[in-house]
Protein backbone atom coordinates (compact mmCIF):
# COMPACT_ATOMS: atom_id res chain seq x y z
CA UNK A 1 0.00 0.00 0.00
CA UNK A 2 1.25 3.59 -1.00
CA UNK A 3 0.49 6.59 1.02
CA UNK A 4 0.67 9.75 -0.22
CA UNK A 5 -0.55 13.81 0.90
CA UNK A 6 -3.61 15.53 -0.07
CA UNK A 7 -4.54 19.14 0.00
CA UNK A 8 -7.76 20.72 0.31
CA UNK A 9 -7.68 22.82 2.85
CA UNK A 10 -9.87 26.22 3.44
CA UNK A 11 -8.60 29.57 2.66
CA UNK A 12 -9.75 30.61 6.13
CA UNK A 13 -5.97 32.37 6.93
CA UNK A 14 -6.41 36.33 7.40
CA UNK A 15 -5.23 38.26 4.16
CA UNK A 16 -1.63 39.39 5.21
CA UNK A 17 -0.86 35.80 6.17
CA UNK A 18 2.57 35.36 4.29
CA UNK A 19 2.51 32.05 5.67
CA UNK A 20 -0.81 30.09 4.33
CA UNK A 21 1.59 27.69 1.99
CA UNK A 22 4.01 26.62 4.66
CA UNK A 23 2.00 23.64 5.59
CA UNK A 24 2.14 22.61 1.31
CA UNK A 25 5.61 22.83 1.20
CA UNK A 26 7.19 21.88 4.66
CA UNK A 27 4.35 18.71 4.47
CA UNK A 28 5.89 18.41 0.79
CA UNK A 29 9.61 18.03 2.02
CA UNK A 30 8.89 15.23 5.14
CA UNK A 31 6.65 13.04 2.34
CA UNK A 32 9.42 13.91 -0.03
CA UNK A 33 12.38 12.18 2.80
CA UNK A 34 9.98 10.30 4.53
CA UNK A 35 8.80 7.34 1.40
CA UNK A 36 5.78 9.23 0.73
CA UNK A 37 4.89 8.20 -2.91
CA UNK A 38 3.40 12.03 -3.85
CA UNK A 39 1.49 15.19 -2.93
CA UNK A 40 -1.79 16.29 -4.73
CA UNK A 41 -3.23 19.63 -4.91
CA UNK A 42 -6.41 20.32 -5.98
CA UNK A 43 -7.77 22.90 -8.53
CA UNK A 44 -10.94 25.22 -6.61
CA UNK A 45 -12.42 28.39 -7.32
CA UNK A 46 -14.58 31.26 -5.66
CA UNK A 47 -15.42 29.25 -2.83
CA UNK A 48 -13.24 29.30 0.86
CA UNK A 49 -13.74 25.71 0.89
CA UNK A 50 -10.37 24.77 -1.14
CA UNK A 51 -9.77 28.10 -1.81
CA UNK A 52 -5.87 28.20 -1.48
CA UNK A 53 -5.78 26.37 -4.37
CA UNK A 54 -6.59 27.58 -7.83
CA UNK A 55 -4.29 26.15 -9.99
CA UNK A 56 -2.56 22.89 -8.87
CA UNK A 57 0.35 23.33 -11.57
CA UNK A 58 1.20 26.49 -9.71
CA UNK A 59 1.30 24.54 -6.56
CA UNK A 60 2.87 21.74 -7.96
CA UNK A 61 5.90 23.68 -9.48
CA UNK A 62 6.17 25.30 -6.33
CA UNK A 63 6.66 21.61 -4.58
CA UNK A 64 9.11 20.50 -7.00
CA UNK A 65 11.46 23.58 -6.48
CA UNK A 66 11.39 22.45 -2.70
CA UNK A 67 11.40 17.89 -3.50
CA UNK A 68 13.87 15.35 -4.99
CA UNK A 69 12.17 12.34 -5.05
CA UNK A 70 8.24 12.69 -4.72
CA UNK A 71 5.36 12.41 -7.40
CA UNK A 72 3.86 15.73 -7.93
CA UNK A 73 -0.24 15.20 -8.82
CA UNK A 74 -3.20 17.76 -9.33
CA UNK A 75 -5.96 16.28 -7.56
CA UNK A 76 -7.68 17.58 -9.56
CA UNK A 77 -7.37 19.34 -12.94
CA UNK A 78 -11.31 20.30 -13.77
CA UNK A 79 -10.48 19.18 -17.54
CA UNK A 80 -13.65 20.96 -18.82
CA UNK A 81 -12.30 24.34 -17.78
CA UNK A 82 -9.33 24.38 -19.74
CA UNK A 83 -7.87 23.92 -23.41
CA UNK A 84 -6.16 21.02 -23.33
CA UNK A 85 -3.24 22.38 -24.88
CA UNK A 86 -3.32 25.00 -21.71
CA UNK A 87 -2.87 21.94 -19.92
CA UNK A 88 0.03 20.29 -21.19
CA UNK A 89 1.94 23.36 -22.02
CA UNK A 90 1.81 23.87 -18.02
CA UNK A 91 2.34 20.46 -16.70
CA UNK A 92 4.89 20.17 -18.87
CA UNK A 93 6.81 23.18 -17.28
CA UNK A 94 6.52 21.38 -13.88
CA UNK A 95 7.19 17.98 -15.30
CA UNK A 96 10.72 19.70 -16.42
CA UNK A 97 11.24 21.52 -13.34
CA UNK A 98 10.35 18.25 -11.30
CA UNK A 99 12.90 16.13 -13.71
CA UNK A 100 9.58 14.08 -14.60
CA UNK A 101 7.63 13.27 -11.61
CA UNK A 102 4.48 14.34 -12.97
CA UNK A 103 1.24 12.91 -12.77
CA UNK A 104 -2.45 14.60 -13.45
CA UNK A 105 -6.06 13.48 -12.17
CA UNK A 106 -8.78 14.81 -14.09
CA UNK A 107 -12.06 15.72 -13.26
CA UNK A 108 -15.51 17.00 -14.85
CA UNK A 109 -15.95 19.77 -12.70
CA UNK A 110 -19.66 19.80 -10.31
CA UNK A 111 -20.23 22.79 -9.01
CA UNK A 112 -22.08 25.23 -11.74
CA UNK A 113 -20.22 28.17 -10.17
CA UNK A 114 -16.50 26.92 -11.14
CA UNK A 115 -17.98 26.79 -14.99
CA UNK A 116 -17.63 30.78 -15.22
CA UNK A 117 -14.21 30.21 -16.41
CA UNK A 118 -16.11 28.30 -19.54
CA UNK A 119 -19.65 28.10 -19.04
CA UNK A 120 -19.86 26.50 -22.25
CA UNK A 121 -18.35 23.66 -21.26
CA UNK A 122 -20.81 22.42 -18.03
CA UNK A 123 -23.76 20.97 -20.18
CA UNK A 124 -21.24 18.26 -21.92
CA UNK A 125 -19.06 18.56 -19.29
CA UNK A 126 -18.12 14.31 -18.96
CA UNK A 127 -17.81 14.39 -22.57
CA UNK A 128 -15.33 16.91 -22.46
CA UNK A 129 -13.53 15.51 -19.54
CA UNK A 130 -12.72 12.69 -21.88
CA UNK A 131 -11.92 14.28 -24.68
CA UNK A 132 -9.27 15.96 -22.89
CA UNK A 133 -7.66 13.61 -21.45
CA UNK A 134 -7.29 11.81 -24.60
CA UNK A 135 -6.11 15.09 -26.72
CA UNK A 136 -3.72 16.04 -23.61
CA UNK A 137 -2.40 12.64 -23.47
CA UNK A 138 -2.24 12.61 -26.87
CA UNK A 139 0.07 16.34 -26.82
CA UNK A 140 2.27 14.88 -23.97
CA UNK A 141 3.42 12.35 -26.50
CA UNK A 142 4.66 14.79 -29.18
CA UNK A 143 1.47 14.52 -31.59
CA UNK A 144 -0.40 17.34 -33.26
CA UNK A 145 -3.63 18.76 -32.40
CA UNK A 146 -6.15 20.47 -35.01
CA UNK A 147 -7.04 23.95 -34.14
CA UNK A 148 -8.21 27.27 -35.52
CA UNK A 149 -6.40 29.89 -35.17
CA UNK A 150 -7.35 33.68 -34.32
CA UNK A 151 -8.45 33.86 -37.94
CA UNK A 152 -10.95 30.95 -38.36
CA UNK A 153 -7.95 29.15 -40.31
CA UNK A 154 -7.46 25.31 -39.34
CA UNK A 155 -3.74 25.14 -38.25
CA UNK A 156 -2.17 22.19 -36.70
CA UNK A 157 0.07 22.75 -33.47
CA UNK A 158 2.12 20.81 -30.66
CA UNK A 159 2.48 22.07 -27.37
CA UNK A 160 6.09 22.85 -25.90
CA UNK A 161 8.17 22.53 -23.92
CA UNK A 162 8.31 18.73 -24.60
CA UNK A 163 7.62 17.03 -21.24
CA UNK A 164 10.86 14.94 -19.41
CA UNK A 165 8.34 11.29 -19.29
CA UNK A 166 7.01 10.11 -22.46
CA UNK A 167 3.67 8.85 -21.30
CA UNK A 168 1.68 11.26 -18.97
CA UNK A 169 0.33 9.54 -15.54
CA UNK A 170 -3.21 9.90 -15.52
CA UNK A 171 -6.17 9.26 -13.00
CA UNK A 172 -9.96 10.29 -13.52
CA UNK A 173 -11.58 11.66 -10.40
CA UNK A 174 -14.76 9.90 -9.05
CA UNK A 175 -17.14 11.18 -6.14
CA UNK A 176 -18.61 7.74 -6.39
CA UNK A 177 -20.29 7.25 -9.68
CA UNK A 178 -19.51 3.82 -11.09
CA UNK A 179 -19.39 4.72 -14.47
CA UNK A 180 -16.63 6.93 -13.65
CA UNK A 181 -14.91 4.46 -12.46
CA UNK A 182 -15.68 2.17 -15.77
CA UNK A 183 -15.06 4.99 -18.14
CA UNK A 184 -11.35 5.65 -15.90
CA UNK A 185 -10.83 1.71 -16.58
CA UNK A 186 -11.66 1.85 -20.34
CA UNK A 187 -9.32 4.65 -20.79
CA UNK A 188 -6.37 2.89 -19.06
CA UNK A 189 -5.71 5.64 -16.36
CA UNK A 190 -6.39 4.92 -13.32
CA UNK A 191 -8.86 6.22 -10.39
CA UNK A 192 -8.98 8.96 -7.77
CA UNK A 193 -12.01 8.80 -5.14
CA UNK A 194 -12.52 9.11 -1.75
CA UNK A 195 -15.02 8.37 0.93
CA UNK A 196 -17.32 11.56 1.08
CA UNK A 197 -20.88 10.15 -0.18
CA UNK A 198 -19.91 6.10 -0.50
CA UNK A 199 -18.96 3.63 2.27
CA UNK A 200 -16.50 1.19 1.65
CA UNK A 201 -18.56 -2.03 0.93
CA UNK A 202 -20.23 0.13 -2.22
CA UNK A 203 -16.63 1.23 -2.88
CA UNK A 204 -15.49 -2.60 -3.51
CA UNK A 205 -18.16 -3.11 -6.41
CA UNK A 206 -16.82 -0.10 -8.06
CA UNK A 207 -13.18 -0.74 -7.75
CA UNK A 208 -14.48 -3.85 -9.31
CA UNK A 209 -16.05 -2.65 -12.33
CA UNK A 210 -13.15 -0.73 -12.94
CA UNK A 211 -10.20 -3.29 -12.97
CA UNK A 212 -13.31 -5.02 -15.36
CA UNK A 213 -13.07 -2.18 -18.04
CA UNK A 214 -9.55 -1.61 -17.37
CA UNK A 215 -8.33 -5.38 -18.21
CA UNK A 216 -10.66 -5.38 -21.15
CA UNK A 217 -9.59 -1.97 -22.79
CA UNK A 218 -8.06 -2.11 -26.30
CA UNK A 219 -4.60 -2.81 -25.90
CA UNK A 220 -4.81 -3.92 -22.53
CA UNK A 221 -1.38 -5.34 -21.20
CA UNK A 222 -2.57 -7.20 -17.79
CA UNK A 223 -1.74 -4.75 -15.83
CA UNK A 224 -4.49 -3.85 -13.02
CA UNK A 225 -4.80 -0.30 -13.30
CA UNK A 226 -4.27 1.82 -9.77
CA UNK A 227 -6.65 3.27 -7.26
CA UNK A 228 -6.38 5.82 -5.23
CA UNK A 229 -8.39 6.64 -2.17
CA UNK A 230 -8.59 9.89 -0.09
CA UNK A 231 -8.82 10.01 3.46
CA UNK A 232 -9.06 12.36 6.05
CA UNK A 233 -5.71 11.76 8.44
CA UNK A 234 -4.89 12.91 11.80
CA UNK A 235 -2.62 10.23 14.11
CA UNK A 236 -1.98 10.69 17.57
CA UNK A 237 -0.91 8.49 20.43
CA UNK A 238 -3.54 8.34 22.46
CA UNK A 239 -7.40 8.11 20.41
CA UNK A 240 -9.47 10.30 22.35
CA UNK A 241 -7.02 13.13 22.71
CA UNK A 242 -7.64 12.98 18.63
CA UNK A 243 -11.19 12.24 18.36
CA UNK A 244 -11.24 15.80 20.49
CA UNK A 245 -8.65 17.52 18.63
CA UNK A 246 -10.38 16.76 15.34
CA UNK A 247 -14.25 16.69 16.09
CA UNK A 248 -14.14 20.84 15.31
CA UNK A 249 -12.35 21.74 12.50
CA UNK A 250 -13.09 18.49 10.69
CA UNK A 251 -17.10 18.79 11.65
CA UNK A 252 -16.88 22.63 10.04
CA UNK A 253 -14.97 21.18 7.27
CA UNK A 254 -17.61 18.39 6.79
CA UNK A 255 -20.30 21.54 6.89
CA UNK A 256 -18.82 23.32 4.35
CA UNK A 257 -18.35 20.29 1.76
CA UNK A 258 -22.32 19.11 2.72
CA UNK A 259 -23.19 22.52 1.78
CA UNK A 260 -21.38 22.33 -1.81
CA UNK A 261 -22.35 18.81 -2.34
CA UNK A 262 -25.76 19.99 -1.94
CA UNK A 263 -25.67 22.51 -3.58
CA UNK A 264 -24.09 20.01 -7.15
CA UNK A 265 -27.39 18.55 -6.47
CA UNK A 266 -29.30 21.07 -7.19
CA UNK A 267 -28.22 21.33 -10.88
CA UNK A 268 -29.67 18.82 -13.11
CA UNK A 269 -29.74 15.89 -10.71
CA UNK A 270 -33.07 14.01 -9.27
CA UNK A 271 -32.82 15.58 -5.76
CA UNK A 272 -32.59 19.13 -6.81
CA UNK A 273 -32.13 20.18 -3.50
CA UNK A 274 -31.08 23.85 -2.81
CA UNK A 275 -28.61 24.34 0.31
CA UNK A 276 -30.08 27.51 0.94
CA UNK A 277 -33.07 26.45 2.19
CA UNK A 278 -31.95 23.80 4.59
CA UNK A 279 -31.86 25.52 7.76
CA UNK A 280 -28.16 25.52 9.63
CA UNK A 281 -29.44 23.14 12.41
CA UNK A 282 -29.83 20.10 9.30
CA UNK A 283 -26.47 21.23 7.89
CA UNK A 284 -24.97 20.86 11.96
CA UNK A 285 -27.09 17.49 11.99
CA UNK A 286 -25.72 16.17 8.49
CA UNK A 287 -22.03 17.45 9.53
CA UNK A 288 -22.05 15.86 12.43
CA UNK A 289 -23.63 12.22 11.28
CA UNK A 290 -20.80 12.56 9.08
CA UNK A 291 -17.90 13.16 11.49
CA UNK A 292 -18.91 10.09 13.39
CA UNK A 293 -19.21 7.64 10.56
CA UNK A 294 -15.72 8.95 8.84
CA UNK A 295 -14.08 8.83 12.73
CA UNK A 296 -15.16 5.24 12.68
CA UNK A 297 -15.12 3.76 9.58
CA UNK A 298 -14.11 6.08 6.69
CA UNK A 299 -10.62 7.83 7.65
CA UNK A 300 -7.19 7.40 9.36
CA UNK A 301 -8.31 9.02 12.55
CA UNK A 302 -7.33 8.60 15.83
CA UNK A 303 -4.60 5.94 16.99
CA UNK A 304 -1.98 3.85 14.22
CA UNK A 305 -3.84 0.90 15.25
CA UNK A 306 -7.39 1.96 14.83
CA UNK A 307 -5.92 3.81 11.48
CA UNK A 308 -3.66 0.26 10.24
CA UNK A 309 -7.96 -1.75 10.41
CA UNK A 310 -9.01 0.86 8.19
CA UNK A 311 -6.14 0.36 5.93
CA UNK A 312 -6.63 -3.16 5.67
CA UNK A 313 -9.97 -2.97 5.02
CA UNK A 314 -9.25 -0.85 1.76
CA UNK A 315 -5.69 -2.91 0.92
CA UNK A 316 -8.60 -6.34 0.86
CA UNK A 317 -10.73 -3.85 -1.59
CA UNK A 318 -8.22 -4.01 -3.81
CA UNK A 319 -6.75 -0.31 -2.97
CA UNK A 320 -3.54 0.91 -4.34
CA UNK A 321 -2.96 3.88 -2.63
CA UNK A 322 -3.97 6.03 0.60
CA UNK A 323 -4.02 10.04 -0.73
CA UNK A 324 -4.10 11.45 3.29
CA UNK A 325 -5.67 14.59 3.30
CA UNK A 326 -3.90 16.38 5.98
CA UNK A 327 -5.24 20.28 5.69
CA UNK A 328 -9.11 20.00 7.04
CA UNK A 329 -8.47 23.38 9.46
CA UNK A 330 -6.00 21.87 12.52
CA UNK A 331 -3.19 24.22 13.09
CA UNK A 332 -0.54 23.77 10.69
CA UNK A 333 2.28 23.20 13.40
CA UNK A 334 -0.22 20.27 15.26
CA UNK A 335 -0.57 18.78 11.56
CA UNK A 336 3.12 18.95 10.53
CA UNK A 337 3.83 17.27 14.42
CA UNK A 338 1.79 14.58 13.31
CA UNK A 339 3.20 13.32 10.43
CA UNK A 340 5.74 11.32 12.25
CA UNK A 341 2.98 9.10 13.43
CA UNK A 342 1.37 9.18 10.35
CA UNK A 343 4.23 7.66 9.01
CA UNK A 344 4.96 4.79 11.80
CA UNK A 345 1.37 4.01 10.11
CA UNK A 346 3.05 3.59 6.38
CA UNK A 347 5.96 1.97 7.55
CA UNK A 348 4.07 -0.67 9.26
CA UNK A 349 1.26 -0.94 7.11
CA UNK A 350 3.33 -0.75 3.89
Amino acid sequence: MDFSLFYFGNDSTAPDDRNRYDLVLEGARFADTHGFTAVWTPERHFHAFGGLYPNPAVTGAAIAAVTSRVAIRAGSVVAPLHHPLRIAEEWSVVDNISGGRVGLAFASGWHATDFALRPEAYENRREVLLDSVRTVRGLWRGEEADVLDGTGVPQRVRSFPRAVQPELPVWITSAGGVETFRNAGALGAGVLTHLLGQDVDELAGKIAAYREAYANRPGADGSAGHVVVMAHTYLDQDDEAARLLVRDPLTAYLRTSVNLLLGSQAHGTARRIDPAKLRDKDLDFLAARAFDRYYEDGALLGTVPRAARVVARLKDLGVDEIACLIDFGLPAKVVLDGLATLDELRRTTT
